[in-house]
């Protein structure tokens, strides 16, 4: 891959989190959660392992929150009218958010409540 396209393929990838961060709800939601857990991580002065796990907790949010934008808007431009196949589609993805969100809250009390209690 030519270093050009290889800096065009960041750019790209920058342009989608700026757009989900910009137009989704959900992960301003996403951001601002990341900014309490890291300031509260910092805070706290967490071990490095649970950083890792934090880490990876946050991005996995993230990155499923992507990817639900991804879909819908993949199903809006296949598809105007509703369709049971397309709802169903959007349901589950955004279900898929909902769980591995309800895991990092979880996760984050586990971590978070020691420091805290």
């Amino acid at each position: 891959m030519k270093k050009g396209k290889l800096l065009k393929s960041f750019q790209y990838a920058f342009l989608g989190i700026a757009f989900c961060l910009r137009s989704e709800r959900n992960m301003q939601i996403h951001a601002a959660a990341t900014v309490v857990v890291l300031l509260m991580g910092t805070y706290v002065r967490v071990t490095k392992m649970e950083w890792l796990v934090l880490l990876l907790t946050i991005g996995g949010v993230w990155s499923l929150e992507m990817v639900n934008t991804a879909l819908e808007k993949t199903v809006d431009l296949i598809t105007a009218e509703r369709h049971p196949f397309a709802k169903i589609a959007k349901d589950a993805a955004a279900g898929a958010v909902l769980v591995f969100s309800c895991i990092a809250v979880a996760i984050g009390l586990v971590i978070f409540i020691p420091y805290l209690w």
